[in-house]
């Protein structure tokens, strides 16, 4: 597989499914449309001036064309589990879910469909595009390479549908048109996963300015009227929901969490996992065990 990322992988029709494990990784290229998931730990994209972190908790979308670098640093192995979708795959689909069947009739084949754009952005596992896309990574090693295109056109429509459902939270922007909308969704979900991705990290409003291409104001306006909260706020939350995770290990000291997770102050820290959560570090580890 030349020109996408390395590994064990299953093709069919040109599409790809690439599900292997790695402790360490790192790959740079130009690839397909394609969705990225894993789990067991953590993959870190780099995507132009965007960073994007993809575990368990969510699944990257990234077009066809688009230009990024992949690496893993685990001491576990990491479960990668990734669809590569062939060159005008996703069009395809949206012409037959749009077109008239008269003239699908008529036109079986079309010359060439409109490319679709999808907002590259990490997207929480949903009721939608996850349950189909975790039925195939359970079975995709005994599926029939019939049945797994079958499956991949599925997993396409409803990719289509998460994407028209994105277009729907980037009409919250008023006053604007469409296109402006969802190019400033796109800059703004790009900030987001930047903080989410180097949380651990000293992330300033203007490091993320930077990489969403937006002057501090803009991006702090724009990102509240999104998403509801500030991205210091977003932040903050990001931090106390990893040390959370990391307290529930058995053998977290709460002093190693709080540097681990990107907090200067123990006593700031402190106070606002007692605030978000109810419990203090101490009693909340003390109470997972």
């Amino acid at each position: 597989m030349p020109t996408q990322e390395g590994g064990g992988s299953s093709k069919t029709n040109d599409c790809w499914i690439l599900h292997d494990r790695a402790r360490r990784y790192y790959w740079r290229g130009t690839g397909t449309l394609s969705i990225k998931a894993f789990f067991g730990g953590r993959a870190h994209y780099q995507v132009g001036c965007g960073h994007h972190a993809v575990d368990e908790s969510s699944y990257l979308v990234l077009n066809e064309g688009q230009t990024y670098a992949i690496s893993i640093e685990s001491r576990q192995p990491v479960e990668s589990f990734c669809l590569f979708f062939a060159p005008g795959f996703a069009a395809e689909v949206q012409r037959s879910l749009s077109v008239k069947e008269e003239r699908l009739l008529d036109e079986p084949k079309a010359g060439t469909a409109t490319p679709i754009r999808f907002f590259e952005k990490n997207y929480a596992h949903d009721r939608l595009l996850s349950p189909a896309l975790l039925r195939l990574r359970d079975r995709c090693a005994t599926q029939e390479k019939g049945r797994l295109l079958e499956e991949l056109h599925e997993i396409a429509e409803r990719l289509l549908k998460v994407h028209r459902a994105a277009g729907r939270e980037a009409d919250r922007f008023q006053n604007v048109r469409r296109a402006t909308r969802e190019e400033l969704y796109r800059r703004v979900c790009r900030a987001r996963d930047y903080a989410s991705a180097l949380f651990a990290e000293p992330v300033t409003l203007a490091d993320l300015a930077h990489a969403a291409c937006l002057s501090p104001n803009h991006l702090l306006r724009s990102f509240r009227q999104v998403f509801g909260e500030t991205p210091h706020q977003f932040l903050t939350r990001r931090r106390l929901e990893e040390a959370r995770r990391l307290l529930a290990r058995a053998d977290a000291r709460v002093t190693d969490v709080c540097q681990a997770v990107g907090f200067d102050s123990h006593g700031s820290f402190s106070a606002l996992f007692r605030r978000r959560f109810g419990l203090s570090p101490l009693e909340y580890r003390q109470s997972r065990k």
